[in-house]
């Protein structure tokens, strides 16, 4: 056994537990938003991990070239998508845990205005309040 088998096999055992990790968050996590969490954080950089031991174990250019590419496409994807669900569930009014002790869009976004189907607005505060 050499020394690429012996880090491709850390790199691999190491994003396993990654994805063990985040796999383990998406089923025990009381709400949507920290199941989330559980899934965008552990579960990329457990992919990313695993997509360099790919690269270390086939010394190819055109394979860590790919594996690179694939993983900063999860870098850019994972928290936009992650964002994107979080702010729909909060629009939905999903319920989030009820240990949850601060809700910082509070006040935030009026849903009296909204159509059905539609995300609430924005509310206005202080001089950028439109004149009536």
């Amino acid at each position: 056994m050499n020394w690429v088998e012996v880090i491709a096999g850390v790199m691999l055992l190491a994003g396993a537990a990654f994805v063990l990790v985040s796999a383990i968050g998406v089923v025990r996590f009381p709400d949507v938003y920290m199941r989330m969490h559980a899934a965008t954080k552990a579960g990329t950089l457990g992919a990313g991990l695993m997509l360099g031991a790919a690269s270390v174990v086939f010394g190819d250019l055109g394979i860590t070239v790919r594996s690179f590419v694939v993983f900063f496409f999860l870098l850019l994807t994972a928290p936009v998508a992650a964002h994107v669900l979080g702010r729909a569930a909060y629009y939905a009014n999903v319920p989030r845990w009820e240990r949850t002790r601060l809700d910082e869009l509070a006040g935030r976004y009026d849903g009296a205005d909204a159509s059905p189907g539609e995300p609430p607005r924005p509310v206005a505060h202080g001089d950028d309040r439109p004149d009536a």
